[in-house]
């Protein structure tokens, strides 16, 4: 499968007249003008600026930007995964002056019929959507997991000292930390053997969906292909009969300040004392060599939520940057 970002402006289908937009596929070129455009985005938690030059490498991935007198207003980002079944839309992003005006809705439009016209057997489209979801968008989409999305923020020096002080005796709702159970970090052959076995992961990952870092993928040889790629920490409870599993990304620079890094640590699983065992492990490996703050963004079972919060706040001492909120994968046909 692969899309090139190559491909000449004027293979391009063009845009109906009447939005008054052109559309053009994304160069290194376009990068100032697109960081202008979403200035503030995520609330200075934008990781764009550290993936747009990996994204214009991505063989089965598409950036797609909309000018308005040639002007960027806008720009969405389509991967193709799943064995060539699946439509991968994320990135979307439009200028502050051009919002609630349908920009988004158009661009979408185009890129399902650029994506289609190239790849016929995609049958789907999926997204992430972290607001709240209402009556109109679930005739539009089919929810295919839902999960509670947990953001801190920390200084690492201090958490590296808070959790040197930890200690081995940690309790969770008033039960004591198992240290039977430690948290394997796995190889690359081991990610492979698991996470491809259905009978394995069969009640770990909700319906049958890996989601790395907003990215759902179908646990298949293509997907994981392209997540080995990435930097990431594959952990679980039991290398050979999981029951809690966790992947977390490397730290990397987000725009709220010149010292300010993110981290995201996906979780899959019901059990919170092996959610939370894997959490340290994560925390501690990350924020050992890490100067400066850090937001993290934790996505876990949505009961999970409350009592991991506590957990950041009472023992980590770790301020929550907002309550709780939702992470929704969802998908819709593409015709």
């Amino acid at each position: 499968m692969k899309i090139e970002n190559s491909l000449p402006c004027s293979q391009l289908p063009e845009a109906p007249p009447q939005t008054g937009l052109q559309f053009t596929v994304a160069t290194e070129e376009d990068f100032d003008d697109i960081m202008a455009m979403s200035k503030d985005i995520y609330g200075g938690l934008d990781y764009l600026p550290s993936r747009y030059q990996a994204w214009l490498q991505e063989s089965n991935r598409t950036v797609i930007l909309a000018r308005k007198q040639g002007k960027v207003i806008a720009l969405e980002s389509v991967c193709v995964i799943d064995d060539g079944e699946t439509m991968l839309v994320e990135g979307l992003r439009v200028a502050p002056q051009e919002r609630g005006k349908g920009v988004a809705g158009v661009l979408l439009r185009f890129c399902s019929q650029l994506v289609k016209s190239k790849y016929p057997d995609v049958k789907v489209s999926r997204l992430t959507r972290d607001d709240q979801l209402g009556p109109k968008d679930f005739q539009k989409y089919r929810l295919i997991t839902k999960q509670g999305i947990l953001l801190v923020r920390f200084r690492a020096e201090d958490l590296k000292l808070r959790l040197g002080d930890l200690g081995p005796n940690i309790s969770v709702a008033g039960e004591a930390l198992s240290t039977a159970n430690i948290p394997v970090c796995l190889e690359p052959a081991e990610v492979h053997q698991l996470f491809l076995s259905d009978v394995l992961m069969q009640d770990v990952l909700p319906n049958a969906t890996i989601v790395q870092d907003w990215q759902p993928f179908k646990p298949l040889p293509s997907n994981m292909a392209i997540l080995m790629k990435k930097d990431i920490d594959w952990m679980v409870d039991d290398a050979k009969r999981p029951t809690m599993t966790s992947l977390c990304t490397f730290p990397f620079h987000v725009p709220i300040g010149d010292d300010w890094y993110y981290l995201n640590i996906d979780m899959f699983g019901k059990n919170l004392t092996l959610a939370i065992q894997q959490l340290l492990c994560h925390l501690r490996r990350h924020t050992g060599t890490l100067k400066g703050y850090v937001m993290c963004q934790v996505f876990m079972e949505p009961a999970l939520w409350k009592p991991m919060a506590e957990f950041f706040r009472e023992t980590l001492k770790v301020e929550l940057v907002k309550e709780y909120t939702e992470q929704c994968v969802v998908e819709s046909d593409v015709i």
